[in-house]
């Protein structure tokens, strides 16, 4: 059985990288004070896995709704969708070693779950770019 913060292994085998959770609120700040991007219905953001909770071949996910989007069924359900959305992604388009806080923005609960996929998809395409033209 798996643990608790990571994807059943036949999961993690058929999509590509194995999938961690955040559960730390130092992680998600870490997040915050790298790299966002903002597509739709959704902030992105990211930041290099710490070293000494760095593990081959998998990238860890973490989840957030404020206030602002609703009461706390509303604050669950967007973070069901983000989940959904993610899983579906992430494992096949992520990159290992990194850290990824999805951030429900205002529409989420109304927004199609494809476009929902595509706000995802394109603000961890250009999270990609950004961190491609940093110098090294």
């Amino acid at each position: 059985m798996a643990a608790r913060n990571s994807l059943p292994d036949p999961v993690s085998v058929a999509k590509g990288l194995r999938i961690d959770r955040l559960c730390k609120r130092a992680d998600f700040l870490a997040a915050a004070r790298h790299l966002r991007r903002v597509s739709g219905a959704v902030t992105l953001e990211m930041a290099p896995t710490p070293e000494s909770v760095r593990a081959p071949e998998t990238l860890r996910l973490g989840f957030t709704a404020s206030k602002k989007i609703g009461n706390a069924v509303a604050r669950n359900r967007a973070k069901r969708r983000l989940r959904a959305a993610a899983y579906d992604l992430l494992p096949l388009s992520g990159r290992t070693g990194h850290d990824y806080v999805l951030v429900a923005r205002a529409g989420i609960l109304v927004r199609d779950f494809a476009a929902l996929k595509d706000d995802i998809a394109e603000a961890a395409r250009a999270a990609h770019r950004k961190l491609d033209d940093r110098p090294v």
